[in-house]
């Protein structure tokens, strides 16, 4: 790629979800969209810079929290619905648990942390429910 020539071009998510801090990640390309403005998880170099610094242990707990909502939220509508919870919870337990199994969480999930009873999280249900769980963001961040 030619960034003298052609500064706008960006990086094809192709490459950025082989990388080896992005690889193993279960939430590779989630993590990717989410911080692609095209929606494709094609970055420009700030949008690649913008990532790694979120994803960073010294990123502030309140960013992490924004961008973990919208990595979980699968549909992208501004919500974290059952089927958003259900994905979530089997990429995070690699599809150890039976169907029974993440329903149940997955209900519990709501009926606990949703705030205005609406059967889905918006973002403020979801920041109320990490706050009470302060270890849940300490995971999200990749060494580098």
């Amino acid at each position: 790629m030619d960034y003298t020539n052609e500064p706008d071009c960006k990086v094809p998510l192709a490459l950025i979800v082989n990388m080896p801090e992005l690889k193993e990640n279960p939430f590779c390309n989630r993590i990717v969209e989410s911080f692609s403005e095209d929606g494709m998880g094609n970055l420009s170099f700030n949008e690649f810079v913008d990532m790694f610094s979120v994803l960073s242990e010294t990123a502030p707990r309140e960013l992490k929290a924004i961008y973990a909502f919208k990595i979980y939220d699968f549909n992208v509508d501004n919500y974290l619905c059952k089927e958003d919870l259900q994905k979530t919870l089997n990429r995070l337990t690699k599809e150890e648990l039976t169907p029974e199994e993440v329903e149940l969480v997955c209900e519990k999930t709501i009926n606990e942390a949703d705030l205005d009873g609406d059967n889905k999280l918006s973002y403020s249900d979801f920041e109320n429910m990490i706050s009470r769980a302060p270890d849940f963001l300490s995971t999200f961040h990749i060494r580098i």
